[in-house]
């Protein structure tokens, strides 16, 4: 008679190694722990959007000339405003990041998850107020299924970590970067209450830039990978998150009861409209 599973043990057995998905990854291990094993409803649910139909192509918005030219800046408001109302998605190009810092902060992603384990054990946990927390799943124990994910996330707004708190091999550049998105947002935000028809500050001056959390996640190569996924199916809480991808791929979206690929940019950002933001207004 086989013994019965118990999933807590097994859980805590996994998150007491404070090695991740990548631990596992580099082990070798061929079989998906249990726990990994997506729901069939998760993994079989929306079906994907035809790839001829140009009314699911990822829409694209080119902030050049927003600050410049009246005309451009009222074009990209109405784009803007199309996309937040009927996708709650768009990509940015020429949005002011220099290629060099997006380039850099992805490489910094490979820097602290290649790490040893003994490295980044400095900063696993599991209390999510602190300034840095590196885990698996930040739900990992309330979950229907684990995600085959790590990450590592810092709190960067309002205050702060202090340099000594953030792993050396991507402190420059995870305080750099954080910068040029809090730029970024600013831009985003008064472009935003102009599509909503309000002044340039309104979403600033009701605090919408007040707070800020950056956050690299990583996916290694699954053993079993039509079992789980990297990230399941959700939305984002605050009012909008800004994404850098890498060049591989996976992300999707939900539009109109289909699964919309989005496409890598290599300096492409995509902006998602949290349900703050459209709880609010869209």
């Amino acid at each position: 008679m086989a013994a019965a599973y118990d999933r807590l043990a097994e859980l805590k057995a996994f998150d007491e190694t404070k090695a991740g998905v990548k631990g596992l990854a580099d082990a070798g291990i061929t079989d998906l722990p249990r726990f990994f094993h997506a729901p069939p409803h998760l993994l079989h649910g929306s079906p994907a959007a035809p790839a001829d139909d140009p009314s699911y192509v990822f829409p694209i918005i080119d902030l050049d000339g927003a600050w410049e030219d009246p005309d451009k800046r009222n074009r990209i408001v109405g784009e803007i405003r199309e996309a937040s109302a009927n996708w709650g998605f768009f990509h940015v190009v020429n949005h002011g990041v220099p290629a060099r810092v997006v380039d850099e902060m992805k490489a910094g992603a490979h820097r602290f998850f290649e790490l040893d384990v003994k490295q980044k054990k400095e900063y696993f946990g599991r209390d999510m107020t602190k300034k840095v927390v590196y885990n698996t799943n930040f739900d990992l124990y309330s979950s229907p299924a684990a995600n085959w994910r790590d990450t590592i996330l810092f709190h960067m707004a309002p205050n702060p970590p202090e340099p000594e708190q953030l792993p050396t091999c991507c402190r420059e550049i995870v305080t750099e970067f954080s910068k040029e998105m809090l730029n970024l947002g600013d831009v985003l935000f008064q472009l935003l209450s102009e599509a909503l028809g309000l002044r340039s500050n309104h979403l600033k001056e009701i605090g919408c830039l007040e707070g800020m959390d950056t956050a690299y996640n990583y996916y290694p190569v699954c053993p079993e990978p039509e079992l789980t996924l990297g990230a399941t199916q959700h939305t984002d809480t605050g009012f909008i998150t800004v994404l850098a991808q890498d060049d591989i791929g996976g992300l999707q979206v939900l539009h109109r009861n289909r699964w919309v690929d989005v496409p890598p940019m290599s300096q492409g950002l995509v902006v998602n409209l949290g349900t703050l933001l459209q709880a609010r207004h869209f």
